[in-house]
């Protein structure tokens, strides 16, 4: 049995976040929907982890993400939460709202259900936003496979731990 709560691979991906980020002298935040504090999680599993996380939003419904990060109304909308300008929007609310110098967003479809043609199931988008940066945050979409079947929901979750955790890496 692990020492910890989450998959090995999770856990040493945060742990770099952790030690990488307290060397450059960076504290970080999170914008999570679908992954439900899965990342703040992660960072939260490694000894150390307050001299760096700032704070998590888990803002899983739209109010959410209009109350706690500033999300315009018209941006979910016109685009919907899972999109680009959502989570570019999800991610300088996290950053204005927090001390951090860098947050992350997350958002996305992790099914079962939930999902369209234009977003199926597995379709997540990502933003990171950096204390005095210049011009719109960074954005990604991505299409995660796994979104049938028993585990599907979990695995999709877990990918998208994952690659917020890479955007978090200086």
């Amino acid at each position: 049995m692990s020492d910890y709560l989450l998959p090995d691979e999770i856990t040493r991906l945060a742990e770099r976040v952790i030690a990488e980020n307290a060397e450059a002298g960076r504290k970080v935040a999170l914008a999570e929907s679908c992954t439900g504090g899965l990342v703040a999680g992660a960072l939260t599993e490694v000894a150390g982890s307050s001299a760096v996380l700032d704070r998590g939003f888990v803002t899983y419904s739209n109010e959410a993400k209009m109350e706690s990060l500033g999300v315009a109304r018209d941006i979910i909308e016109t685009f919907g939460a899972v999109s680009i300008a959502c989570v570019w929007a999800m991610a300088q609310g996290a950053l204005e709202r927090s001390g951090a110098d860098v947050a992350v967003a997350i958002s996305g479809v992790a099914g079962p259900g939930g999902g369209t043609t234009i977003k199926p199931v597995g379709t997540v988008v990502f933003a990171r936003a950096t204390r005095d940066m210049e011009g719109e945050p960074e954005g990604e979409l991505k299409h995660f496979d796994g979104g049938e079947g028993p585990g599907a929901r979990a695995s999709i979750r877990r990918q998208a731990t994952l690659c917020a955790l890479e955007l978090l890496l200086p």
